[in-house]
């Protein structure tokens, strides 16, 4: 083990020295270099200038606050106190400047206070760089020779400090005994040591160079090191991590080669490879081009091996996974839209590959992708959009695609009003029309058979042009009404032939047969009326305590409408040998559409005549509000809000006219805790199945002529709670800032997985001031067919939460519990030491079916993101 970690902190240290990511640890690298810091202080009242002998136009300027003084001969000037000289692009800060006019030298140093402490450090500015703090220096203004001791600076989110700097005067800089760190502590943590080395304007070039732990040289070092400077991309060796898995063997992790193809576009090519015959390749490719578009593009391909060598289970797993991602800028091209998001592979692929070697327990047991590409335009009067759209369900290994999809829609207009009409509509004036067209090709298959060669043929298309229109009109000022209507058009290239086969001793069955070729159907729409108004309810108390008044909101609301009878595309149902199949409850042969299960499905082609209904209500109470002073304030408390119920009756429908009974709603308790629920009621009566399969069977009557209420067929409720709600809020602004980040940015899976890593970090989201927070949510559903068969329940209670032994330890857990399957969920436990300019995390997954551990060790900062040390093994098939 502890081979094992020398050699992947040797491979961390040798990284730095490939030309692909860490040069950027010194590129513009100057020993004169820090955060800049503003001067406050007012010059002394004698502003000073002297003039260079041999160069009358080199000015220098200087001043101090305390005092200044002068040799004999003025040729060495003393500034004490917030001293400041400037000579050309040279700005010096310190408490202590000395400056010979004969030697062309500056000295500049701080000093010790009462105490001791060492105060007024000189802060230097060269050129266009930044600031930079030291010791002491000395500086020639004529040759632009310098000496820095003790430097302490800051470049690109990494420090240099120690040690000694000689500026050159061909800008060159020599550099002894200094330490790199991502630590911004004078004193940091860890290290670089650079014994000695020289800084270009184009490379870097050092002596030997080891890493040092709390002043602890270990014995890993390199002779030497070279860190090319360029000013744009460059390509370079990607060295990979050494490691090891419990399942696939030892590996060589994320080696490969990364290509600066341009200041637009770049890629990296990365494979991984497993003593027990696994392998990955990754391809990653970012393109921007400012103001106009970012994106991003991954490939992967893994063939994993598991099991025991020589058996049927040793057998390769080959998968694949393309993520794409592009973003438009608004403003690149007004009115026109194009986006990009793709997520798709097989089914096995985020098992397989322990989500691309991330080990996330979350990604791991992902279940569904969804993809889609977009094309928009934006008219005067029109807009189009054209979309190709997956969706899987990696379990059940089903996909569904859309390839395409085109919309065409027309801008709703009122065809009788006028432009330069003054005042108010006139009610025929309030006519509005509108069209709409939608056309789309799509499948619904497994993943074994989507590329089959007659998998074309599974596709349905079709296209359907909706054209409506409608007149909102206002009766006796409280009441809302609309009458519409409109014109269905649908063209199906696929239609279906229905047969019922007849079986001895069984139920029926009924075989579907496609039948290739393009047939119309063409309905007029419902003509609908609807109408609804708002009913009030106030009552006032004044003996109830704190309660004032109950106030009670009844939202009724009516809909009719008519819908001529169509036989196109109506069949009649027949049995294999060509008899008429009898519908003995609505007393008939039975017929069938078609279009039924085309793209678009047509009607039944039965008229119809039918009344909606529904009622919504909130109640909601008015008290006293305990936190007013002066005894007069009041608030609302919501008990009821949103309670709808709804239903419809067809006056033509030959039985079961009246439809199931829904209804929902939620209440909110408290200010902290609320409950959603949802559920409907079957109307009808029941009686035992003739076939005596022991279910019941609905009959065309209600249950209140039996004095029953109706039956309830579907339940469902949730709640959660949060006893430090505030906490969690921030966790969620938090992944909210990433995925908006993700979206702009157009980052690639790997930068995506390290963001989310960041957020399930504590140290990210949660407040460590909070000793403990803990979160809950609790859902039930009931489910049953209208006849009351088969029902079905389903609990869940989901817990996570965490708590801080010490201000800099972070413990987390997350999991659940089924009540019906009497198991636990998928749990997971965190633990978080913040150890400043490093993390320590530990992952822990103590049972399941994707049980594992990892241990990972690693700076914080991203510049030196491979300086890690991590431990890992899983066990993700034990159940």
């Amino acid at each position: 083990m502890k081979l094992l970690r020398h050699i992947i902190l040797f491979n961390s240290i040798l990284l730095l020295s490939v030309a692909s990511s860490s040069a950027a640890a010194f590129s513009g690298f100057s020993a004169f270099q820090v955060r800049q810091q503003t001067d406050t202080t007012k010059r002394d009242t004698t502003k000073n200038k002297v003039k260079n002998n041999k160069d009358v136009d080199s000015k220098i300027e200087y001043s101090a606050q305390d005092s200044t003084k002068y040799s004999k001969d003025k040729s060495i000037i003393y500034l004490y106190g917030k001293a400041r000289v400037i000579y050309q692009t040279f700005e010096l800060d310190a408490d202590y400047i000395r400056y010979n006019s004969k030697t062309n030298v500056v000295f500049a140093s701080g000093r010790k206070d009462a105490k001791g402490k060492y105060i007024g450090k000189p802060i230097i500015k060269m050129d266009k760089d930044g600031s930079s703090i030291a010791d002491s220096l000395y500086y020639n203004t004529k040759s632009g020779k310098g000496t820095i001791f003790n430097t302490f600076t800051e470049q690109e989110g990494g420090f240099f400090s120690g040690g000694q700097s000689k500026k050159q005067p061909d800008d060159e800089i020599h550099v002894k005994n200094m330490i790199y760190s991502t630590c911004n502590l004078p004193h940091p943590h860890f290290g670089f040591f650079i014994t000695k080395g020289i800084v270009t304007k184009n490379q870097v070039i050092t002596g030997p160079v080891y890493l040092e732990i709390e002043d602890i040289p270990l014995p890993l070092a390199l002779p030497f090191a070279f860190f090319p400077k360029p000013n744009k991309k460059s390509s370079g060796v990607i060295v990979p991590n050494i490691g090891e898995d419990g399942t696939l063997g030892f590996f060589l992790r994320d080696g490969g080669y990364y290509i600066g193809i341009s200041d637009y576009w770049d890629a990296k090519i990365l494979g991984t490879i497993y003593t027990r015959g696994s392998y990955v390749l990754n391809t990653y490719t970012n393109y921007m081009k400012r103001y106009k578009y970012n994106g991003s593009i991954n490939l992967s391909y893994t063939s994993t091996k598991q099991g025991v060598e020589g058996t049927i289970s040793n057998s390769a797993n080959k998968d694949f996974h393309i993520y794409w991602s592009h973003s438009q800028n608004p403003n690149a091209n007004p009115g026109t839209t194009f986006s990009a998001h793709v997520d798709a592979g097989t089914g096995s692929y985020f098992v397989n590959s322990r989500n691309n070697g991330n080990y996330n327990p979350g990604g791991i047991s992902r279940n569904a992708l969804a993809s889609s590409v977009n094309y928009g335009k934006t008219g005067t009067w029109y807009n189009y959009n054209v979309t190709l759209s997956s969706s899987q369900e990696l379990q059940a290994k089903t996909i569904s695609l859309t390839a395409p999809s085109f919309t065409f829609n027309v801008q709703s207009f009122n065809p009788f009003d006028s432009k330069t009409r003054v005042g108010e509509q006139k009610w025929y004036q309030k006519l509005n029309v509108g069209y709409a067209m939608q056309a789309s090709n799509t499948i619904n298959t497994t993943e074994s058979e989507l590329f089959k060669p007659d998998a074309f043929k599974k596709f349905q298309s079709g296209m359907s042009h909706d054209m409506t229109a409608s007149l909102p009109f206002t009766l006796a000022k409280y009441f809302n009404l609309s009458i519409s209507s409109g014109y269905t058009e649908q063209w199906n290239f696929q239609t279906y032939r229905q047969t019922m086969l007849k079986i001895i001793n069984r139920s029926d069955s009924l075989v579907y047969d496609t039948i290739a070729g393009f047939k119309r159907f063409g309905v007029i729409k419902p003509i609908s009326f609807s109408a609804s108004t708002k009913i009030y309810n106030t009552a006032q108390f004044k003996n109830l305590g704190k309660i004032q008044a109950i106030r009670h909101v009844m939202t009724p609301s009516v809909s009719m409408s008519y819908t001529p009878a169509n036989s196109s595309g109506m069949k009649d149902l027949l049995y294999q040998d060509g008899t008429n199949v009898y519908d003995p409850i609505y007393k008939q042969n039975r017929t069938y559409s078609i279009f039924q299960g085309s793209r678009f499905s047509g009607s039944s082609g039965a008229k119809s005549a039918t009344m909606g209904f529904s009622l919504n209500n909130d109640v909601e109470l008015k008290v006293a509000n305990p936190k007013d002073t002066t005894g007069t304030g009041t608030k609302k408390i919501p008990i009821i809000q949103g309670l709808n119920f709804s239903s419809g009756y067809d006056f033509l429908r030959p039985a079961f006219k009246l439809s199931n009974i829904s209804f929902s709603g939620r209440s909110q308790f408290t200010e902290k805790i609320g409950i959603n629920f949802s559920g409907s009621f079957s109307p009808y009566a029941t009686m035992p199945d003739t076939l005596n399969t022991g279910k019941k069977i609905l009959q065309d009557k209600y249950t209140w002529s039996n004095a029953q209420l109706p039956r309830l067929t579907q339940f469902g409720f949730s709640f959660d709670y949060s006893f430090n709600p505030t906490t969690f809020q921030k966790r969620q602004d938090n992944m909210d800032k990433l995925n908006q980040a993700s979206q702009i940015k157009g980052i690639t899976p790997e930068q995506a997985n390290a963001l989310a890593a960041i957020s399930r970090d504590p140290n990210a989201f949660v407040d460590f001031n909070v000793p403990w927070n803990l979160s809950f949510s609790y859902s039930f559903n009931y489910n049953t067919d209208d006849a009351g068969n088969t029902p079905t329940r389903n609990s869940n209670l989901t817990f996570r939460g965490d708590f801080s032994p010490t201000n800099k330890w972070k413990v987390t857990y997350e999991s659940g519990y089924n009540f019906q399957t009497n198991k636990l969920a998928l749990t997971t436990f965190t633990i978080y030491r913040d150890l400043h300019c490093w993390d320590l995390h530990f992952t822990w997954v103590p049972f399941g079916a994707f049980k594992m551990y990892q241990m990972t060790l690693k700076v914080k900062a991203s510049i030196l993101q491979d300086l890690k040390l991590s431990k890992q093994a899983s066990s993700y098939y034990n159940n």
